[in-house]
């Protein structure tokens, strides 16, 4: 329980945290509590049992050792940890009836496999794999369009969520082949996710890997991410949110890997806001999207105060998108301005630096909109290259040792509403 920061963000709620549990607390064993491991047996009531029963000792670790725990969902508490050894698996249950419904993130949802709700001091730790057998659940979105996205029938439950939480810690795990995404942090504050894995078939929907939900103070730092959908996407509120929403602040993303997916986006569902938010040194190799900060008309707010910087792109199709038209890029026709509302989105204050991109499709965009232009976009050092240019329209863009290459068409494309001061 006790955790090493490797930033100052949450030195001072990281001190909060630990000092209180210096002191030794017990591990609570599954298979004292009657789990089988065998891959066959549901371990469910085992594993809850042994939280409770740490629980009420004041904390401690529930330790699975080696072997296949299936199980319905359970809940975390205050002050425990949920420690997985090399080689042990905690399996999702196959049968949807063993997933309760209820009310999540504000709308119809189903209970995940794993979550705390109003904990402190909640950690997911160790070598081993946590894994949705989010098969059949895929299968069955398959058979609606955008199902089980927010405001939408059908859910489906997500791996790991963490509800109204303070002071979090994921470390060592992998994550995987979530029903849906797989590891949100929703309203809750002092964060660190380090060193895990999350994976799911490039082709299983929604399966985002880390989506911080109107949180703040966060640490990600060396994810691993191959999925199906967004690697990271910085969330705070739904499409046509009634409000209100807290904003999403404070998030450090370093030294991470990306592989398939959508690449690490601030969006779509940013009705709440986003700002402060660093990411450095990232790698994405093939992914369909790499920088991303997205948003409509119908789920905006203040998105401002953004870096990235050391950040490199091997084939990944999109490499630049800020844009205020999700789902598309660019609008498809001349755009008309519309009433500012309080989901208007608002990008400002956002600076790429010592940015590479080769062989993508498209080097991307920097589009707003006419009622809300995005402002100072500052590029340093950004060489991109790719069949189609970057286009910028309704954006003052500025910035030094900014090279586009493209194979077709303009390398820089300005459109209404651009200005631009690059060289």
């Amino acid at each position: 329980m006790i955790r090493m920061r490797s930033t100052s963000l949450c030195l001072s709620a990281a001190l909060a945290f630990t000092a209180p549990l210096a002191h030794a607390l017990p591990t609570c064993n599954v298979h004292a509590y009657g789990a089988k491991a065998d891959g066959v047996t549901k371990d469910t009531h085992a594993i809850q049992a042994a939280i409770d029963a740490c629980e009420q000792k004041g904390g401690g670790t529930v330790l699975l050792t080696a072997g296949t725990y299936i199980s319905a969902p359970i809940l975390l508490k205050s002050n425990i940890t949920l420690h997985l050894d090399k080689g042990a698996t905690l399996l999702g249950s196959p049968d949807h009836a063993d997933y309760p419904a209820k009310t999540e993130f504000r709308e119809p949802g189903i209970q995940a496999l794993v979550s705390a709700v109003n904990a402190t001091n909640v950690s997911i730790t160790g070598d081993g794999v946590i894994d949705g057998a989010g098969d059949s659940w895929w299968q069955m979105a398959r058979a609606y369009k955008d199902h089980g996205v927010m405001g939408f029938d059908h859910p489906r439950p997500r791996l790991v969520v963490f509800d109204h939480c303070k002071h979090v810690l994921v470390e060592g795990v992998t994550l995987q082949n979530s029903p849906m995404w797989q590891l949100v942090p929703y309203y809750t504050d002092d964060i660190v996710i380090r060193n895990i894995k999350v994976l799911a078939p490039a082709n299983s929907p929604n399966t985002d890997a880390v989506d911080p939900f109107s949180s703040s103070n966060i640490v990600i730092d060396h994810l691993y991410a191959d999925v199906g959908d967004d690697d990271i996407a910085i969330k705070s509120g739904p499409a046509n949110s009634p409000g209100p929403d807290a904003p999403s602040r404070n998030i450090t993303i370093t030294d991470c890997t990306f592989l398939h997916g959508h690449g690490l986006s601030v969006g779509s569902e940013i009705a709440g806001g986003a700002q402060n938010i660093r990411a450095e040194r990232i790698h994405f190799t093939g992914t369909d999207n790499g920088i991303r900060v997205k948003a409509n008309r119908d789920r905006g707010s203040d998105v401002s105060h953004i870096s990235f910087k050391d950040i490199d792109m091997k084939d990944v199709k999109n490499a630049l998108i800020i844009s205020e038209y999700y789902p598309n890029i660019l609008p498809s026709q001349d755009p008309t301005p519309q009433p500012i509302t309080r989901l208007t989105p608002y990008f400002h204050d956002i600076t790429v630096e010592n940015v590479t991109a080769t062989g993508s499709t498209s080097a991307g965009a920097i589009v707003g909109l006419p009622e809300a232009p995005i402002a100072n976009v500052v590029l340093r050092n950004v060489h991109l290259s790719a069949q189609r240019g970057l286009t910028i329209a309704y954006a003052t863009v500025s910035g030094s040792d900014v090279k586009v290459e493209a194979t077709e068409g303009q390398p820089i494309t300005q459109q209404a509403g651009a200005k631009v001061s690059l060289h």
